[in-house]
């Protein structure tokens, strides 16, 4: 009796374990986090194509404080593109403006009241210096007010692709510190993105607009030389070359920090040809309390993984053909069939050693084959005739945007013409095919004699 109630007890005390194993997040192990970043959320991104190598609750929104400025550089640099803004163009500062640039407790150039600067200055001391009054006012420069800036901001986010962002000024703070002025959202709001979003903006303003590195990788300059206002300006990202945490190759691109979003920082670093884009947010040391170098150390991380550890592989080359479908029936032809081909190689960024884990699937266009699978002819050489992507081992790859995905996929083409079959030749195969069938019929029934 002892004997049974135990054997009960045991198999109920193990259909209790399954089941709450299978509960949604009970149970369930995690991916392995190969690097440990110590921070709310991490990224590292190709920046050519966008693909992830890494990641830690890259969707997760957050604070990003003065990364917020990479998106007024972005704005900045599409108005100069088109002609709406130019360098030399004199700004006369706001009363808003001046109050908020007199604050030595955030970083800034002190900006007279009275005093006009040109834009070059401005964005110079923006992306250098973080300055918080000379990015008010660019963006009041570029949208009259930064009500409307901020409005363009998002506008651009949407436009941009991004997903999990809201912008409620142009520089990052929090609308506190903004000296009673809230350009959007309420008085105590910041601005806040995912890893993921904040990377994909980096990305773009890096590939559309590469300029922004020439003043990024700035390690110090002076703002107003030879003036009474002559402030030298130290780039806060101290993983420049030059600087106390220099790394090889890092030439970008912003740093933020507030008490909502903690330490974070953007970087970039280009190496032998091959550039990564970062994003740690809130970062900490490895005891769990946060200081300034603990976002440098945990780029530094992902940068050393990246650099160390993938390398660009041509996987498939042109001309490359699918086993067992080298080739497609073709009917009304010269020829019944037509040898089919990838157009281009596929080259990708991969982990070392890790090439051969690619497969490529091969899709036909329905469209241009008739209800026996066949083409028709005539068929010229290069005619499309479907497409090829590549497959990870584990499934998709991971990328910032639908551009870089299509950055795996290549069209397959016809390697050679079909030429359309004359009248003749095709009644002859019609009688041919008349005779063979009637042959066929006969064939059969003389074997079913016997």
């Amino acid at each position: 009796m002892k004997r049974t109630f135990y054997r009960q007890f045991v198999v109920g005390l193990l259909t209790l374990v399954m089941a709450f194993s299978l509960l949604p997040g009970i149970g369930a192990v995690k991916a392995e986090d190969v690097l440990s970043i110590n921070g709310d959320a991490a990224i590292l991104v190709e920046a050519e194509t966008g693909k992830v190598l890494y990641s830690k609750d890259a969707d997760k929104v957050l604070g990003i404080a003065s990364m917020t400025k990479i998106m007024t550089e972005y704005l900045l640099l599409e108005a100069i593109e088109e002609g709406k803004v130019t360098w030399d163009q004199e700004y006369a500062v706001s009363e808003y403006v001046w109050k908020v640039s007199q604050d030595t407790a955030l970083s800034n150039v002190p900006l007279r009241r009275d005093g006009t600067y040109n834009i070059k200055e401005l964005y110079e001391a923006m992306s250098i210096y973080s300055a918080n009054g000379a990015t008010i006012a660019i963006a009041e420069t570029i949208a009259g007010s930064e009500t409307n800036f901020v409005k363009m901001m998002n506008e651009k986010a949407e436009e941009l692709g991004l997903k999990d962002y809201k912008f409620v000024n142009s520089s990052g703070l929090n609308n506190r510190d903004l000296k009673g002025t809230i350009p959007a959202g309420n008085p105590d709001e910041e601005n806040v993105m995912s890893a993921r979003a904040t990377a994909k903006l980096a990305s773009a303003l890096i590939n559309e607009y590469p300029e922004i590195l020439e003043t990024t990788s700035i390690p110090e300059k002076v703002f107003r030389e030879g003036t009474d206002d002559r402030i030298e300006m130290e780039n806060w990202n101290w993983m420049l070359p030059d600087l106390v945490y220099g790394y090889e190759g890092v030439d970008g691109l912003k740093t933020g920090t507030t008490d909502f979003a903690g330490y974070c920082f953007t970087g970039t670093a280009l190496r032998d040809g091959t550039r990564y884009i970062t994003v740690v947010m809130n970062a900490k040391d490895d005891d769990g309390s946060a200081s300034y170098k603990s976002r440098f150390d945990e780029t530094k991380k992902m940068l050393d993984y990246g650099f160390a550890n993938f390398s660009e592989e041509e996987i498939l080359p042109a001309g490359y053909t699918v086993k067992g479908t080298e080739s497609l029936p073709v009917v009304k032809g010269k020829e019944d069939q037509v040898n089919i081909e990838t157009a281009e190689a596929i080259s990708l960024i991969v982990k070392n050693g890790e090439a051969e884990n690619y497969k490529p699937v091969l899709v036909i266009d329905e469209d241009k084959l008739n209800e026996d699978g066949q083409l028709t002819a005539p068929v010229k050489k290069g005619d499309k005739i479907g497409e090829l992507t590549l497959e990870g081992a584990d499934g998709d790859m991971d990328f910032l945007s639908e551009a870089g995905q299509s950055t795996i996929t290549v069209d397959v083409i016809a390697a050679e013409d079909v030429e359309k079959a004359n009248w003749f030749v095709l009644s002859m195969r019609g009688v041919g095919g008349f005779f063979s069938d009637i042959w066929g019929s006969v064939s059969s029934t003389v074997k079913g004699w016997f």
